[in-house]
């Protein structure tokens, strides 16, 4: 599986987004994911699965080393010792020492960023995260954090598919070295809705979901995380690293519509607009 590799991160580009995976019943999911060869898991403590992702990395036997493990901190506890308080949580239920990378789960608008991002630096320098990023950030959300605080920004994880222009987003952060994981990167289901994509599908023998998410993986500095519990599924998702789109395909897929945001909650933050 291919990597990406930034502030010392080393993120396999294929993850398993884990939002609904909880229990007993998820549990199976990821121990399956893992035995099929997923070495990227992406929790949050929002999903309360931080306990299920470590019992089933427990289960695996792998190496802890061998798993890229994403967390991110819940938007009521991005004040100091609030953060201080879910890390720790966090690594108690992974059963971890540290997690390979945690997040700002959403920004907010009455937090002192500075204050958030120097608690989740000291966690870094502790060795409690081996890199630290955001999630949900614009691109003003971005320039403060890296340019006037000065962060150490691995990763920005945001809604990303073939149906959202996320390019403001994907410029800045790659002229700062800065991984874009996407969620959502199926849009939900609405892949399937655009016979462009099965078309294109039919040509490589493969499906429109597969399409869609090895558009995103060819992307430089660009991780997905397919949420799936299903081995046929994550076994589709799998085979989708090994398709060749050719630049008729991605031509097709740039005239698709780009402004179907699916994840837009209430206390999102006013989203860059997409360029014309």
């Amino acid at each position: 599986m291919e990597r990406i590799t930034v502030q010392g991160m080393r993120m396999p580009k294929l993850g398993l987004g884990t939002g609904q995976l909880r229990n007993a019943e998820g549990q199976a999911s990821m121990e399956l994911a893992l035995s099929m060869g997923f070495r990227h898991l992406d929790t949050a403590e929002m999903y309360t699965n931080e306990a299920t992702v470590g019992a089933a990395v427990a289960a695996s036997g792998l190496p802890r080393g061998e798993i890229h493990i994403t967390s991110k901190v819940h938007q009521d506890n991005l004040a100091p010792d609030a953060l201080r308080r879910a890390m720790d949580r966090c690594l108690a239920a992974l059963k971890s020492d540290y997690v390979d990378l945690y997040l700002i789960h959403w920004p907010m608008p009455e937090m002192n960023l500075a204050k958030t991002l120097e608690t989740l630096v000291r966690l870094k320098e502790q060795g409690k995260a081996r890199a630290i990023g955001v999630s949900n950030f614009t691109v003003a959300l971005m320039r403060e954090a890296v340019e006037k605080i000065g962060a150490p920004i691995a990763c920005n994880q945001v809604e990303y598919h073939v149906l959202l222009d996320q390019s403001a987003v994907l410029d800045y952060a790659r002229s700062k070295g800065i991984a874009v994981t996407a969620y959502a990167p199926l849009a939900r289901g609405r892949i399937n809705e655009f016979p462009e994509l099965a078309r294109i599908g039919r040509k490589h023998g493969a499906s429109p979901v597969q399409v869609a998410l090895k558009w995103l993986l060819d992307q430089d500095l660009v991780a997905a995380i397919p949420r799936t519990g299903r081995r046929e599924t994550l076994q589709q998702n799998l085979d989708a690293v090994r398709l060749k789109l050719d630049n008729d395909d991605r031509a097709a897929i740039a005239r698709l519509p780009k402004n179907q945001r699916i994840v837009n909650v209430a206390w999102a933050p006013a989203w860059d607009k997409p360029r014309a």
